[in-house]
């Protein structure tokens, strides 16, 4: 049991760093470049963003770490695993709150987006940039807090649950 524990834990801590990452690298590196673009580029580099996304190496670490985070707390809730259950447990109240960010506010405006059409075809691109932007970098930088604070229980709960 020792040993499944530490290996889902391992794999929730792999896969919520993968998404944290990508999350981060948003915020620091990809959204403020895009901020220096004009603003049909930089919708139609958004739409293309936003289909690439859906792959199976995405969804390998945005629903791995929900599905892994919980599974360590179902494996750490017997007696021998409680050193490391209050770390997994915020894991994954603040992963899910990183997920409920997604569904309600960057999702949508993503879907806003695509549903303004090809960027040659918007009559006013400004007035549809300002309507995404702000709000998808603010509540990025959220979801990438909310993750990598994730992330750091995790790896907590790594320390507390090591060696017996």
């Amino acid at each position: 049991m020792e040993t499944a524990r530490t290996l889902v834990l391992v794999a929730a801590t792999v896969t919520c760093g993968l998404t944290a990452g990508l999350f981060y690298a948003y915020a620091c590196s990809v959204m403020p470049a895009l901020a220096r673009v004009e603003d049909r580029t930089f919708i139609e580099v958004m739409q293309r963003v936003n289909v690439a996304i859906l792959n199976g190496w995405f969804v390998l670490g945005f629903v791995g770490a929900l599905l892994t985070t919980a599974a360590a707390v179902a494996l750490h809730l017997p007696s021998d695993g409680h050193r490391a259950l209050p770390a997994t447990i915020a894991a994954l109240v603040l992963y899910g709150a990183a997920i409920g960010v997604t569904r309600a506010v960057n999702i949508p405006l993503n879907d806003e987006l695509e549903k303004a059409g090809a960027p040659q075809g918007i009559a006013d691109p400004a007035a549809v940039r300002t309507r995404f932007e702000a709000r998808w970098v603010r509540f990025n930088v959220l979801r990438a807090l909310l993750c990598t604070a994730a992330l750091g229980c995790l790896a907590w709960a790594l320390v507390v649950d090591g060696p017996h």
